[in-house]
């Protein structure tokens, strides 16, 4: 049995939409986030970094195992389960590449745009130009990336897993701001469509 510690962002839900691809038994543990339920010493034991998800398999090689941080979460499981992320170098290679750009791109950047524009008192016009620019900029990378292939490594994979619930999340506002006439956007929404297609990544995105 493994148990999920998570709250409804893009990040908790990376990990629950691979729990159902994988189809691995799992118990799902509410953080709420809003009552900082992230900030307790018992949440903190399993994550030192007091932010969600958390994992801990039970059922580990040697014993439970606790597992912090989305991205590593998902190579665990991918590399677990012998799913979403092919075992050649090659492929390895091209999917662990997307799986950064999430992590490092992506995410923070799409994060902070939203933070800024939806959160923040203090509107700072700077500051939401700057994240909202480079977040536009990231996923006209995609749009390109998603030109001539599927999935962002060729076959679906650990790396459109975590990619997805941050562009989704953020597509009804980027999506006016490419050009349609240009084409721009088109691939994204098309890879969009076929995420959203797969039942396990509905069921992943309703947990909890």
């Amino acid at each position: 049995m493994i148990d999920l510690y998570t709250w409804t962002t893009p990040n908790g839900r990376k990990v629950s939409i691979m729990l159902e691809e994988t189809g691995l038994a799992y118990k799902t543990h509410a953080v709420n986030l809003p009552e900082k339920q992230q900030l307790t010493p018992e949440f903190e034991r399993l994550n030192p970094n007091q932010r969600i998800p958390a994992l801990v398999d039970q059922d580990a090689e040697g014993g439970p195992l606790t597992i912090f941080e989305s991205g590593a979460i998902l190579i665990y499981l991918a590399e677990k389960t012998g799913k979403f992320m092919p075992r050649d170098v090659h492929g390895r290679s091209e999917v662990l590449q997307w799986l950064m750009f999430q992590m490092a791109g992506i995410g923070p950047m799409i994060g902070q745009a939203g933070y800024f524009m939806q959160t923040a008192e203090e509107k700072i016009p700077f500051a939401i130009q700057r994240y909202t620019n480079e977040s536009l900029r990231l996923v006209g990378v995609l749009d390109k990336r998603l030109a001539d292939r599927p999935f962002l490594a060729g076959d679906y994979s650990i790396a459109d897993i975590a990619t997805y619930p941050w562009v989704a999340a953020a597509w009804p506002f980027f999506r006016n701001m490419f050009s349609a006439d240009a084409g721009q956007g088109a691939n994204v929404q098309r890879w969009l469509d076929a995420m959203a297609a797969r039942p396990a990544v509905q069921r992943g995105m309703a947990v909890p």
